[in-house]
């Protein structure tokens, strides 16, 4: 099993690939062989359609988890894709942080409710939403390591002091074997002399951690939400499916665990 098996992607700034990013690093390292569970705590719901599970429909999600509702093991639901499970989240979820205000432990409630079917899956991914509030702390708490996406643009960089002192504070009073597994480029450029600049002041800052391989701007990325589908599945030899392979295998290979069969 792997070392950090539970991987959250945060960033509190919204528009930043965050979602697409936890989406198709969960269906690379599914379709590498791993039994993968992906955990959508956004309330705008767009990793459980991106994977073409109905919000609608009337099944356990993660705020039935949160809640108390039910139990992990009957929220969690197998996708149309080998070896990628998902708890979905709905429309429901945007009230959970106001009912959860006065509840006992509210901010472990997500990593109480994975504890049960930890064992079954070789990665967990949390895909959270574009704040810092008690959705994107349970999903901090929840997680042994977290991954930041990022624009190739300097508004980008604006915000992450903010980021990375909020894991600081979650390390310190909550959960100290949370990690920075990594920052993820998206959207890159290479052709643009900004979008080297910024990818130079990013590996500057961030050093190793940044992943070797940038996300391109890409079309098919865009459009395979749509037809709810991962890259890797809608267009497996498109630039962006190619990267997120890469930053899968390297974000296994971070996590001390295993990339392909």
């Amino acid at each position: 099993m792997p070392r950090i098996k539970t991987v959250v992607f945060a960033n509190q700034k919204g528009g930043v690939g965050k979602t697409t990013s936890a989406v198709n690093v969960a269906a690379c390292l599914a379709a590498s062989g791993n039994r993968v569970l992906l955990a959508d705590c956004d309330p705008q719901g767009n990793a459980t359609s991106g994977l073409g599970v109905s919000k609608r429909d009337g099944a356990a999600s993660v705020y039935d988890l949160l809640i108390g509702r039910v139990k992990a093991a009957d929220a969690v639901r197998k996708t149309a894709f080998e070896g990628l499970y998902i708890i979905p989240s709905g429309i429901d979820l945007v009230g959970a942080e106001i009912e959860l205000v006065d509840e006992p432990r509210r901010e472990f409630r997500l990593r109480d409710g994975l504890e049960e079917v930890k064992g079954e899956f070789d990665y967990i991914v949390l895909d959270s939403p574009p704040s810092l509030g008690l959705l994107t702390m349970n999903a901090l708490i929840a997680a042994d390591g977290v991954v930041v996406p990022l624009l190739c643009e300097y508004y980008s960089l604006e915000g992450l002091s903010q980021l990375t002192a909020t894991v600081r504070q979650i390390q310190k009073r909550y959960n100290p074997a949370l990690e920075l597994t990594g920052v993820l480029v998206n959207m890159y450029d290479g052709r643009l002399n900004l979008s080297l600049q910024v990818l130079g002041e990013i590996k500057k800052y961030f050093g190793a951690k940044l992943f070797k391989t940038p996300v391109p701007r890409n079309v098919r990325l865009s459009e395979a939400p749509s037809y709810g589908e991962p890259i890797n599945i809608y267009d497996k030899s498109s630039k962006g499916a190619k990267a997120y392979e890469a930053v899968a295998s390297e974000l296994a290979e971070r996590c001390g665990g295993a990339y392909g069969a």
